[in-house]
């Protein structure tokens, strides 16, 4: 018989709630561009509407390694977000406003 998550969760030690918490939002901080659009509830087809493409496109897009600054602003502005470029090192972060120029 199915258990409810409640219930297995309360027998999970603190630790093992703490490691599953972090494991969590680790996973929602990282996603590939089709995930970021699906938890968005976009299709693909609403996705191109927005950016005057066609559905096939977008899943191309979709399944490239290697895209434009100003094509990935694009898909993510379309989505309603903003995306920022940040160089980080040991000693802090930087933002990179370079990119900020290419809407024009």
């Amino acid at each position: 018989m199915a258990k409810k998550f409640s219930e297995l969760r309360a027998k999970m030690s603190p630790e093992s709630r703490r490691r599953a918490n972090e494991r969590a939002r680790a996973l929602m901080a990282e996603m590939p561009l089709q995930e970021l659009r699906n938890a968005r509830h976009l299709t693909q087809e609403a996705l191109a509407t927005a950016l005057g493409k066609t559905q096939p496109q977008i899943s191309k897009l979709e399944k490239q390694s290697d895209l434009y600054v100003s094509t990935l602003r694009s898909y993510i502005r379309a989505m309603g977000g903003e995306l920022d470029i940040v160089a980080r090192f040991p000693d802090g972060a930087v933002k990179i406003s370079q990119f900020e120029e290419l809407e024009a």
